[in-house]
């Protein structure tokens, strides 16, 4: 079994993509890389976790997931307290991502790398 490395990153939902990275921007972050559709990367230049901002629409809930790392999906072992989500799948921004629950039900990102070979799911978007 293996540990994570950590919170690596923030999911940080939106209704407005424009105001939420001027923002983050006011607060000294920089945009690192910004998708076309409404969501990007920020990072602080002191470091700490990235935050990425991804547009949702208007109505929809809102979520603030931590995203943790791991080195090897096959060799890590979700905590029994809480449950997955859903298992490892690819992901089109090239990693392994399984979603697990924590034990008051609130879900969290655990990604690794992809092995050698595999290949990404299709970006729908």
């Amino acid at each position: 079994m293996t540990t994570t490395d950590g919170i690596q990153g923030l999911l940080i939902e939106t209704h407005n993509w424009g105001k939420t990275v001027a923002f983050w921007r006011a607060l000294g972050y920089e945009l690192e890389f910004e998708t076309d559709h409404r969501s990007g990367r920020l990072r602080h230049p002191s470091g700490g976790p990235f935050l990425f901002i991804a547009e949702r629409p208007e109505g929809s809930p809102l979520q603030l997931q931590p995203v943790l790392a791991v080195r090897d999906a096959a060799r890590f072992s979700p905590p029994g307290a809480g449950g997955v989500v859903r298992p490892f799948e690819a992901q089109h921004w090239k990693v392994l991502e399984m979603l697990l629950a924590d034990p008051d039900g609130r879900q969290l990102s655990v990604q690794a790398p992809l092995p050698r070979g595999a290949k990404e799911e299709p970006h729908d978007g």
